[in-house]
Order: structure tokens, then C-alpha cells, then sequence
């Protein structure tokens, strides 16, 4: 038996290929008579499509051209709600939205031919906010703008406000944030002898293979969804790549040729789908001792122009919305509204980042009225084992966020730094201060999500010996194939180096369900964890493994096996942990398997000349139960951290017209290396018991904090309540300044 595989620094599997260049990419592929594809946009934000002009001067006759006309099936994304066409033919809903497709040999003469097209577009009024949403004095989806209400109750709200109790009210905001991967999104496709097969950069291959089969209308034996490395995702290669992979394949399809698309940065960041903004209204009552007594929150979120995955992530964000706080009394009202923008969709949090920012500034707003510290008000209010989250979700298992208080303080010097800095801030330029947020994030899909995706993950062993794990999660940058290579290493008492992980193919591997949710290790990984153990317990009751082996006895044993019955295959198929009950129509119940929990500290200087801000240390403490990788568990959360500094401070998405209008790199400001500080990441583990090996989800949760510890930081160092994002200095300012005082 080797020793244990879980718990290593193991090197990443894909790593070597990745920096030599060996690693192959979509844009690497390139098939004899390979024609590119670019796509023509809507330059309006609503109207009616009166017409196309082709430009007589260029000879169409050398290009191919697909329109709505085109489309073989349905010409519907599939989805959720399936309101997103592939191609708009009588209406457009926003900017950048896709009417025609265009292809050539030559890449750069498709994306001149495409200027050469104009779209006639009659205008009608455009619907640019939430407020103008909600307003309905035009109606763009539905009755009147909504794509999907949620409502949590807990005990008599209204009779807590009506008690006398302290009330403490506040509204927060926060913008667009674009995921900015390293990879554009691309696509390749075939289309012959009706079949379709698209190779791409992608976190879902099975929704790109729904989407295709409805839209070509072919049975999905038919459809082929192969991943290629992938540069990155965050959320933003969740549902796009079934649009890029349908137009790809739609050029494909009517020119019987290969077709590749490859997006720009700026038509990426343009076109695609990013974080949905927020508000959301706080309404706290409290009791004099500090106490948490009542909590009425209005959580809206801004979904665009379609309604995407925005009822998902409003659940998400609506369910942690009240945060890790034992609170009788609880009312959460989430709505996701249309606009005339482009799509909102998947990100990094999925929902809870907007909310739990708004709740965490909010703490330190209530937590002054009772004339209590940051730290202490928390503390006093935090869920224990026993007590129930707003959902009703009773905590079954330990979890001590006063613990991981404590170590976040002691390891960032907390208290005596916010002492010493109130002390001496005064009269200096640049002044200091020191912020906290505590917060949970569930892991896996919501409610019976997991029940209905019926995930499956397989392990197999070859003639030759050796082990392959078969699932649909995809590597995208977060270690997915070195995780599960140790989960099944350690389930079968291997190196993780006998464990090769099957590129995702749609027609290899079976529906795993997606890559997202903080789902792949714990929920997947589970399910590889199993297959292997079961075929295991194969090798051994066939006779061939004794109950201790060496490694080579292990491989032999699986060659003999093989040799003598054929395939050894174990495939898993997710069962929700016994208990668990949630309530789809009162949004009631266990709402997650389990969460992740966590305090971060932020520590920052700002500059009132200039009003810029700095984050100069952060301290991230969280228990995510037991660490499959540390060194990819440590750069998930610095890599979470370091988009949630982005995010609260330079990532600002500027709207005109619902265009984004600032989509390059040059003006889109992400934080480089030298903007960011030392982020130091700690771990308390607690196992999961129905994790692999114990482990949970932990993908999301480094997103949910950073921001409110860093706005908490700054209105320490200010004493300016903040509460819109990102804070960029303009923002800073004008909160800083009364409208009079400026000149």
C-alpha cells in the first residue's frame, strides 16, 4: 500500500504540459479547410431588426453566411427558461447581441466582412436599470421585468420591528465585474452526415451537448462535446460556450466545412456574460445587549437582457443573504430583473458575494449603533451547532466561527492594529485601518439540485494495469484532474501517478453534471472516491488482491482481472447524504449539504489626496473541511482573494447606452502582482463525513469576503460609511466630500 495520497502538496497533473507549451489549446487545432467565423451584433440596446444591407463591394459569394433562417431546430439556447435566441431575427434585446454569422477561410477577411454588414435596427425605449425595471413603464420580459421572485421567512419580522428595538437601515450596491480568464472564449465544429462535434474551451460539456441537439434537432447520440485545455473560467464559460459552440457549428453545418471560432478580448468582455450588479436594502433590528433580533432584507439583482441562470444565482444569493448569524427573525425577498444589457450569468459566488457584501457592511453599520466592536457583535450573534440559518437549515455539524474569529485576529494583529490606528490617523495623509467579514458559502448545488442532476463519475481499470477515472468535470485552472487522481489513489491504495484522468469527452465519460457550484471535489470527487473503492472490493473478492498489496500487486492484479472477465468498471451515481429535506415551493429546509465557513481580515491605506486605497495585508482563515491538495487549496483562496480585491476596488464595468463601454484592457483595470498584497491563507479542518476523504467544497467561498472586510477597513481609516462597488478613488471622494464642498 502506498502511503496516504489525500493531504499532499502533490504537483499538478496538467502543469509540465502547461509550461512547455505542450498543452494543447482550441486555437491550436487547425483541420485542412478550416474556415473562421465572426459573428455580426446588434449595435442597439432595443429595437425591431428592419433589415440587413450586405455592402455590394465585397463578394459574398466567397463567404458563408448563416441567419435565423438558417437554424435546422430550435432557435433557443437551452437553458433554464430558453428565452435567449442563437441568432435574433425580428427583435433585438441589447447591445452586441448576435443577428448573423459570417465565415471564410481568410480569419482577418471575415472580421473586415463583417463591418461591411449593417443592421437596421427601428429603436424602441431601452430599460437600463433595476430602478427602470421595477418601474415597468416599458415591459422587456414577462408582465412586468421579473425574471424570478424568491421569499425566505423566518419567525414574525414584523413583530420584532414593532418591539422598540434598536432599527438600523442601510442600501448597498455593487457593479458588473467581468471574469477576465486568460482564454477567450472558442469554439471548432464539424457537421457531417448529421452529426455535430465541437471541440472547445468550456466548463459544461453536457449543457453545450443539450444545447446543440435541441438546436439542430438531432438525437443527442448524435452530438459530440469534446474539451480542449481550457485557459480559466470562473462562471464565464458556464452557459456562453453553448451559444460560440452553436454558431460554430451552425457555420459548419451549411458549409459542410470545419469552422472555428475565436473571440477577441474585447468582443469577449463586450459580449459575453458577467457578474450581475446588485442592491440591496438592510432593515436590522437589535436588541441592547447587541443581540440580533430581526433582519428584513430586499436583494435584487439586474440579470440582463435573458434570463440565462439568473434564478440561480438570485437562489444563492437570496439563501446567504442573511449570513452565519443565529437570527430568530428573518425575511429575505430576492428578485432577478430584466434590462436591456447584455446576459448577466455565472461567476465566482454565483449571488452570495453581492449579498453577503451588503449584510457584512451592514454588521459593522449595526454593530456601531449598538455601540459594539466589529469583532465582538459578530461574535455574539454567530450560528452554532443546533441553530438554524435563515432557510431553516438546522447546523448538524460543529462548526466554531468564534475559533476562526480568534485565529484571523491573532494571526493579523486585529485589535491592537485597530487601536493603534485610530490613535494615530489623525492629521496623517495616508491614513490606516483594519476591517473583518465572517461568512459561509453552501457547497453544491441548492436544495434537490444535486437529486435531479443524478451526476455519475467512473473509474476503470485498463489491460495494461493502470487506472482511469471517467467524469465530466473539466480542469480549467483548479487542479480538478490532480485532485481526483489522489481521491482514487488514496481509495485504492496507489500513487496518484498510476491515475490517468479522462480528457472530457461527451462521448467517453459519463454526465457528471457541471463544473461549478464548489461541486467538483466534494460532490464528484465523493462519486470517484466510491467507484474506485468498488472496484477494489472487485479485485479483491475475485481472489486477485490480497488485503495488503504492494503497488505492483495492485497493477498485476488489475491485468489479470481484465485478462480473465474483461472491463473493470465502477461507475457511481450520487445519492443526497441521508436527512436532507428541502422545500422547492416555501424555499425551506437544507438548503446545502454542507458550507464552508471563514473570517478575513483586511488590512488598508488610503491616500486623501489622491483617494486611492491599498490593501497592504489580508489574512484569510477557513474551515472547508479536510484539505485534498494544500498548495491548490492555498491558491484557490489566493486566487479568490485577489479577484475580491479586484472587484471591490478597480474592476469597474462603465455602461453606456447598455454597451459596455470600457471593454479593453487598457481601461478595464484588473489588480497586477504588485497591487496585491501578501495573502496569507489558513486552514482548520474538520472532515465532512460525506466529502471524499472529508473534504467540501471550496472554489466560491474565497470570493464572498474580501470585499465587505475591505470596505469595513476603509471606513475604519475614513471614517466614511461606503457602501457602493468598487471603490474606486472618484467614489471614495464623493462620499468622503458633501456635494457642496466640491468645486
Amino acid at each position: 500500500m502506498e502511503p496516504p495520497q489525500i493531504g499532499r502538496p502533490v504537483r499538478r497533473k496538467e502543469g509540465r504540459a502547461k509550461v512547455t507549451g505542450e498543452a494543447v489549446y482550441v486555437d491550436d487545432l487547425s483541420p485542412a479547410g478550416v474556415l473562421h467565423g465572426v459573428t455580426v451584433r446588434s449595435p442597439a440596446a432595443r429595437g425591431r431588426i428592419a433589415g440587413l444591407r450586405f455592402d455590394p463591394r465585397v463578394p459574398w459569394d466567397e463567404f458563408v453566411v448563416v441567419t435565423a433562417a438558417d437554424i435546422p431546430g430550435r432557435n433557443r439556447v437551452t437553458l433554464i427558461t430558453d428565452d435567449q435566441p442563437y441568432l435574433a431575427s425580428d427583435a433585438v434585446n441589447h447591445p452586441e447581441e448576435p443577428i448573423a454569422l459570417i465565415a471564410h477561410p481568410d480569419r482577418a477577411r471575415a472580421d473586415d466582412a463583417r463591418r461591411h454588414v449593417t443592421v437596421e435596427i427601428e429603436p424602441l425605449p431601452a430599460v437600463l436599470t433595476i430602478d427602470d425595471a421595477l418601474a415597468a413603464r416599458e415591459v422587456i420580459w414577462g408582465t412586468d421585468n421579473v425574471f424570478k421572485r424568491y421569499a425566505v421567512v423566518k419567525g414574525d419580522v414584523d413583530a420584532a420591528f414593532a418591539s422598540g428595538a434598536l432599527i438600523v437601515e442601510g442600501e448597498y450596491e455593487t457593479g458588473s465585474q467581468e471574469q477576465l480568464y486568460i482564454e477567450p472564449n472558442g469554439m471548432l465544429a464539424i457537421a457531417d452526415r448529421g452529426r455535430v462535434t465541437v471541440w472547445g474551451s468550456m466548463q459544461c460539456p453536457y449543457y453545450i451537448h443539450h444545447a446543440l441537439a435541441a438546436l439542430f434537432g438531432l438525437p443527442e447520440n448524435r452530438i459530440r462535446v469534446v474539451q480542449m485545455e481550457t485557459g480559466g473560467g470562473f462562471g464565464g464559460k458556464e452557459e456562453y460556450p453553448s451559444m460560440i459552440a452553436g454558431h460554430a457549428a451552425l457555420l459548419a453545418w451549411k458549409s459542410g466545412r470545419p469552422v472555428k471560432m475565436i473571440y477577441g478580448r474585447s468582443e469577449d468582455m463586450a459580449a459575453t456574460t458577467k457578474r450581475h450588479p446588485s442592491r440591496t436594502r438592510h432593515r436590522t433590528a437589535v436588541s441592547p445587549d447587541g443581540t440580533l433580533l430581526a433582519m428584513d432584507i430586499d436583494f435584487t439583482i439586474d440579470g440582463g437582457a435573458y434570463c440565462t441562470l439568473s434564478p440561480v444565482v438570485l437562489s444563492r444569493g437570496t439563501i446567504h443573504a442573511a449570513g452565519p448569524y443565529a437570527c430568530p427573525n428573518v425575511r429575505v425577498q430576492g428578485r432577478a430583473v430584466a434590462t436591456n444589457v447584455p446576459p448577466h450569468g455565472a461567476f465566482r459566488g454565483f449571488g452570495a458575494p453581492q449579498s453577503l457584501f451588503a449584510l457584512e457592511r451592514h454588521m459593522d453599520r449595526v454593530a456601531a449603533a449598538a455601540g459594539l466592536s466589529p469583532d465582538e457583535f459578530r461574535r455574539r450573534n454567530f450560528i452554532r451547532s443546533g441553530d438554524t440559518l435563515a432557510v431553516g437549515q438546522t447546523i448538524a455539524e460543529p462548526v466554531n466561527l468564534s475559533g476562526l474569529l480568534d485565529r484571523a485576529m491573532a494571526v493579523s494583529g486585529y485589535r491592537k492594529k485597530r487601536e493603534r490606528f485610530a490613535r494615530e490617523n489623525d492629521g496623517r495623509t495616508v491614513k490606516k485601518g483594519i476591517g473583518l467579514a465572517s461568512f459561509m458559502h453552501g457547497a453544491g448545488f441548492t436544495g434537490s439540485g444535486e437529486v435531479h442532476l443524478q451526476s455519475a463519475a467512473s473509474v476503470e481499470a485498463t489491460h495494461e494495469g493502470g487506472i482511469r477515472v471517467l467524469a465530466a468535470s473539466t480542469e480549467i485552472g483548479q487542479g480538478t484532474n490532480t485532485i481526483f487522481s489522489q481521491i482514487a489513489a488514496e481509495a485504492l491504495g496507489i500513487d496518484c501517478d498510476d491515475v490517468e484522468v479522462v480528457q472530457p469527452d461527451t462521448s467517453v465519460v459519463p454526465d457528471s453534471g457541471p463544473t461549478v457550484a464548489s461541486r467538483t471535489c466534494m460532490v464528484v470527487g465523493k462519486l470517484v472516491e466510491s467507484a474506485a473503492t468498488a472496484l477494489k472490493h472487485s479485485l479483491v473478492d475475485a481472489g486477485l488482491l490480497p488485503a495488503t498489496y504492494t503497488r505492483a500487486e495492485f497493477h498485476a492484479a488489475c491485468r489479470r482481472y481484465v485478462a480473465a472477465f474483461g472491463n473493470l468498471r465502477h461507475t457511481s451515481h450520487y445519492k443526497p447524504p441521508a436527512g436532507l429535506r428541502w422545500d422547492d415551493e416555501r424555499y425551506l429546509g437544507d438548503a446545502y449539504g454542507t458550507y464552508g465557513w471563514a473570517v478575513y481580515v483586511a488590512e488598508v491605506s488610503v491616500d486623501m489626496t489622491t483617494w486611492e486605497t491599498r490593501v497592504d495585508d489580508f489574512v484569510a482563515v477557513q474551515e472547508v473541511g479536510r484539505v485534498i491538495n494544500p498548495t491548490l487549496a492555498a491558491g484557490q483562496i489566493e486566487g479568490g482573494v485577489a479577484q475580491g480585491i479586484g472587484w471591490a476596488l478597480y474592476e469597474d464595468v462603465v455602461w453606456r447606452d447598455g454597451r459596455m463601454a470600457n471593454a479593453q484592457m487598457t481601461n478595464y483595470i484588473i489588480p497586477t502582482s504588485l497591487d496585491l498584497p501578501e495573502i496569507r491563507v489558513y486552514f482548520d479542518e474538520v472532515p465532512y463525513r460525506h466529502g471524499p476523504g472529508g473534504a467540501k467544497g471550496i472554489g466560491e467561498l474565497p470570493m464572498d469576503g474580501p470585499a465587505p472586510a475591505i470596505f469595513n477597513a476603509v471606513a475604519h481609516a475614513t471614517g466614511v460609511d461606503v457602501r457602493r462597488l468598487p471603490l474606486t478613488p472618484e467614489r471614495l471622494m464623493m462620499a468622503a466630500e458633501p456635494a457642496d464642498a466640491r468645486v
